[in-house]
């Protein structure tokens, strides 16, 4: 499957804000956005008013590259929401936050989204004391997330999850890093998502389709 592997600081500023795709660099100065806050290209720094369309289309691109997924990923992500009784956009934003991938990086064992993703598919992580790797495996309440013992003494691991330490953690998922581990304690409310977007114009956007 294909996936974009151009300089991820470009999306940050083809977007307009911090989409926090490279980790800790994403807090310091070095920050794309803090040192050339405008769109990338010839024409970055002329302002053009957006349409209703592109509004939309520009907020589905941005939940789109906050979580790395291709478009078909994240359609079918949308597809699986909407057959879902409730708030479509609450429940795409829900299935997001359970992917491994994203739980990983959540736990604070991976710097990224897309450091996760690599440590999933090579088999770093258990779930309930199983190999999985496929970053969009979506985890359950009472699921338990490990790191695998032979995994354990990697240096880059290491620095995560001391880096982790002092981080917080969602209130829909607990760690322990004595034991390594993070298990889901509940179904992730919007509440509990700090994701900035405005989920309903995506609803929209597929809804013009």
């Amino acid at each position: 499957m294909g996936r974009y592997l151009g300089p991820v600081c470009r999306l940050c500023r083809a977007e307009g804000v911090k989409l926090f795709l490279k980790g800790d660099r994403c807090f310091t100065p070095k920050c794309a956005i803090e040192r050339r806050a405008y769109r990338p290209g010839q024409h970055g720094q002329q302002r053009k008013k957006l349409t209703a369309y592109a509004i939309r289309l520009r907020e589905k691109q941005k939940l789109r590259r906050i979580y790395g997924l291709m478009e078909s990923q994240f359609s079918n992500s949308f597809r699986r929401a909407a057959r879902m009784k409730g708030m479509t956009g609450e429940h795409l934003l829900s299935l997001l936050e359970r992917r491994l991938d994203n739980v990983v990086f959540r736990l604070g064992l991976a710097s990224s989204r897309n450091q996760a993703r690599q440590l999933v598919s090579y088999r770093h992580f258990l779930v309930n004391g199983k190999s999985v790797n496929i970053p969009s495996f979506l985890v359950r309440p009472g699921d338990r997330v490990m790191l695998r013992e032979t995994s354990r003494t990697s240096p880059q691991l290491q620095a995560n999850i001391e880096a982790a330490k002092t981080k917080r953690v969602p209130s829909w998922m607990q760690v322990d890093f004595e034991k390594l581990e993070g298990e889901i304690l509940s179904i992730p409310t919007r509440p509990e998502i700090d994701v900035t977007i405005q989920e309903h114009l995506i609803v929209e956007y597929y809804s013009k389709l």
